[in-house]
């Protein structure tokens, strides 16, 4: 059983004897709801009240929405459920995470640019300062994965960068940021991301390291946290085979399993060797990485016996309780394990004032909502200020000026979707806009409208008669269930890639990115911006005008080991 006495709970005897008697006298129904970390209920598509009622779940995790609709939906969610839950949010880069209204605040590479923890201190005091206006407990961030790999697509910017010792020092000030208003953090993904060159949305993928290795870098960041109280931790659908065979001698490959279904991994390695004793919660469990490593129903008891406590999200509800309740039954999983999974829930609810020892809520949300967004806007323009990076400028084009360019063909690379859904903002209208008013003549190339003149027939004059710089803007963020955060030119000849660039100046800036110079290696100027939002546009802006230094530092390498790109 969980000792709560020792870190990260630290409780006394009376809160523990409360504990224990709590855990005694629940129902094996209600034990079960609080295994479940459900997705946050639409008030106009559930009735949050009944929902609760009926499953008891022990968290909700919610995605972002209006700012009054979360916050009524989250009060009514607490005040049905008789054990007060954690409401999380994927808070990873503002307040954006959880309101539509919230700010936009960066991207975790973004901060580590500065090279100032002060910036992710107030991403984390930012972010958690409007969450806790519609009643949000807990931070599904820091993320503090290692960004070895350039070609992974899912970690990239959502990491602190490539240097274990960058991502301590910029995670611990995200996590002081978050603990200041009472937001619990969480830090993932263990036992690692950013080292398969694949998303683990999409099947388990590896953290390849040698097990020494691997401590030495990941494990060296975990062990900080936990010696320094870390509440939870997020497992990830993430194989980390030298560790599972280093504990397990002779262990053949087709029983080697990602972390979120290990007991290998989180009881041996996470427990056992690095000590942690708190609340750990799987990721998102309709990840084909996490289902396809055995089926579902032997899957969630496997989970739970691994040493794990809460499990994220559902397929089918009502399908995943009965798996547990047959696992229950049948002894593939005890009530020992289940009465000390629950123990921990409570313990980290009671540790971390979520709720006391007579069952309240503790510090709901304020009667009235006070985003502070206009301030919050002007912590971020300072961080984009310090941040954008100039990573070369070979041929000297910058300053950009009306007079050494009037024209410009503006080429915009990844502000469309891919089906009605973009993670991030798009940053079409406002390039163009901004350019427009500083006295350049703008025409925009549009993949829409494609030129097959121009493609097929035009040579060099013809395009220096139509514009006097190139200028790029990518756009390509990351985002779950995608293979590749590459450059995707126009598959017709690659019509909208610059095949002009030894002839005419051609300037690339990423604003979401920063290993696009893997694919544009020759281009003379590139700039990382790390996030899309407007205070980072604005600095850009300013920078290649020359009204503003560049101040970014690389927290990653922009070159991809390429020496072309270093060119």
């Amino acid at each position: 059983m969980a000792d709560l006495a020792k870190a990260p709970y630290h409780l006394n005897g009376e809160q523990m004897e409360f504990i224990r008697n709590k855990v005694a006298a629940m129902t094996t129904d209600e034990k079960i709801g609080q295994l479940f970390f459900v997705i946050g209920q639409d008030e106009n598509m559930t009735d949050i009240k009944n929902f609760i009622l009926k499953y008891q779940p022990g968290g909700m995790m919610y995605r972002p929405d209006h700012a009054e609709k979360i916050k009524r939906e989250i009060n009514t969610a607490q005040d049905a459920s008789k054990i007060p839950m954690f409401i999380a949010a994927n808070l990873e880069s503002g307040g954006n995470g959880i309101i539509t209204e919230g700010t936009w605040f960066g991207m975790p590479l973004q901060m580590a640019a500065t090279d100032d923890s002060r910036s992710a201190y107030e991403l984390g005091n930012v972010s958690g300062y409007e969450a806790r206006q519609v009643g949000v407990n807990m931070s599904f961030a820091p993320i503090v994965d290692i960004d070895q790999n350039f070609r992974n697509p899912i970690t990239n910017t959502r990491t602190f960068g490539s240097d274990k010792k960058r991502v301590i020092a910029m995670s611990d000030a995200q996590k002081q940021g978050l603990e200041e208003h009472q937001i619990i953090p969480v830090i993932k993904h263990f036992p690692g991301d950013g080292v398969d060159e694949r998303d683990q949305h999409l099947l388990a993928s590896v953290n390849a390291l040698p097990a020494e290795e691997w401590m030495d870098s990941f494990g060296e960041i975990y062990r900080h946290f936990i010696e320094a109280d870390i509440p939870s931790v997020m497992v990830g659908h993430i194989m980390q085979p030298a560790w599972e065979r280093k504990l397990q001698p002779g262990i053949e490959d087709k029983d080697l399993r990602p972390a979120s279904s290990s007991k290998l991994l989180v009881e041996g390695l996470l427990r056992g060797i690095l000590g942690f004793n708190g609340l750990a919660i799987t990721d998102a469990t309709p990840m084909i990485g996490y289902n396809a490593a055995l089926p579902r129903e032997e899957l969630l008891p496997a989970t739970i016996n691994a040493g794990i406590d809460m499990i994220l999200f559902n397929k089918s509800l009502d399908e995943d309780y009965e798996f547990i309740k047959k696992a229950l039954a049948n002894g593939t999983l005890s009530m020992s394990r289940l009465d000390e999974a629950v123990t921990r829930i409570l313990g980290t609810k009671l540790a971390q004032h979520v709720m006391d020892t007579h069952q309240n809520l503790r510090l709901p949300a304020p009667p009235v909502i006070d985003l502070k967004t206009g301030e919050h806007e002007k912590r971020a323009d300072l961080v984009a200020k310090k941040s954008v990076t100039l990573v070369k400028d070979r041929d000297h084009l910058l300053p950009l000026t009306p007079e050494k360019y009037p024209r410009i063909r503006l080429y915009i690379l990844g502000d469309a979707d891919d089906g009605g859904f973009k993670e991030g903002g798009r940053v079409t209208d406002s390039f163009k806009s901004k350019l427009e008013a500083e006295g350049f003549q703008v025409c925009l190339f549009d993949r829409r409208d494609l030129d097959f003149h121009e493609i097929f027939e035009e040579g060099v004059a013809d395009v220096k008669a139509k514009f006097d710089l190139a200028l790029y803007v990518a756009n390509v963020e990351t985002a779950s269930n995608q293979t590749t955060t590459r450059i995707d030119w126009i598959h017709l000849m690659a019509a909208d890639a610059p095949w002009f660039v030894k002839s005419i100046p051609t300037v690339f800036i990423s604003m979401a990115n920063p290993y696009h110079l893997f694919d544009v290696p020759y281009v003379s100027t590139f700039i990382n911006a790390y996030t899309g939002n407007r205070a980072s546009i604005d600095a850009v802006m300013r920078k290649i005008t020359g009204k503003e230094e560049f101040e970014g530092k690389n927290p990653v390498d922009p070159f991809c080991g390429d020496f072309i790109a270093k060119i």
